[in-house]
């Protein structure tokens, strides 16, 4: 497993400011957050920025997020898709292996709305395909439909594509109806991205993204998320997402360093594989 930090973890921060933090704490992934990137690409070229990259030596292994795959119909379809292909030219651009999809279910589901959220994310795969990119389905705690990772596992069976996989977020797990139980049926072929953090004394329907803290600071249970991974010889990278405020007031080298540190502590805790730097 390798140590991976999200860029929404210094949100205030630039792109280029992110790469530069990310060098100094000697953390080897970034988790991109596309509007950083997509903003940045405004006023520098797509190659002085790989260069950029190239140089600070980061792996950039995951992009976060793209929504309005699934129930968009018409035109609202059409402006989704066409910003999915624009994502997709970044992440073969830039080398990013993984590129997040947010699972948009918002309203009441019905059989037919299932159906074409599946159809949604077979065609979404072929498309990723094409660019070299594995797409990681993100279930959400609160929505109404695809809260949890059984569901999430079973959308990802539906569609049947071998590059769509799961993006499994600790803060929803525990937010949502997701069981442990529920872990068993990971594999390294279903599992494609893991986001880890804590929370504390916060009761899980009251929960935002806001409550996100480092890992082994609260009371999640992180120790058997990893050991899971451990135990299906999942080679890909875990990676802290925080949406702190403030954290996004502290300095962003000083985020990354304590979160990377918090990271190390955690895998030390329990019986999964080290997590590493490499």
């Amino acid at each position: 497993m390798k140590i991976c930090i999200s860029e929404v973890t210094t949100l205030p921060a630039s792109f280029a400011d992110d790469v530069a933090a990310f060098k100094a704490a000697g953390v080897a992934g970034m988790e991109v957050w596309l509007t950083k990137l997509e903003k940045h690409l405004e006023n520098h070229s797509a190659e002085e920025t790989r260069m950029l990259i190239a140089d600070s030596g980061l792996a950039l292994p995951a992009a976060a997020y793209q929504g309005g795959l699934l129930l968009s119909q018409g035109v609202e379809r059409r402006t989704h898709f066409d910003d999915f292909r624009k994502r997709l030219d970044l992440c073969q651009f830039f080398g990013i292996e993984t590129l997040l999809v947010v699972a948009d279910f918002e309203r009441a589901v019905d059989e037919t709305s299932l159906r074409r959220a599946v159809v949604s994310l077979t065609e979404a795969a072929r498309w990723a395909v094409g660019n070299g990119v594995k797409l990681a389905l993100e279930f959400r705690g609160a929505a109404t439909f695809c809260a949890s990772l059984d569901t999430a596992i079973n959308l990802v069976a539906a569609c049947g594509e071998p590059n769509v996989g799961v993006c499994l977020d600790l803060f929803h797990f525990y937010k949502g109806p997701s069981k442990f139980e529920d872990l068993d049926r990971l594999s390294a072929a279903n599992l494609a991205h893991v986001q880890i953090c804590d929370v504390a004394g916060t009761p899980r329907e009251l929960m935002t993204d806001a409550d996100r803290i480092l890992p082994g600071d609260g009371d999640l249970q992180i120790g058997p998320f990893l050991e899971t991974l451990g135990a299906i010889n999942y080679a890909g990278w875990v990676s802290l997402e925080l949406m702190n405020p403030t954290l996004w007031h502290s300095d962003s080298r000083q985020v990354v360093e304590m979160g990377a540190a918090a990271m190390q502590r955690a895998a030390k805790m329990t019986n999964a594989p080290p997590i590493t730097n490499e």
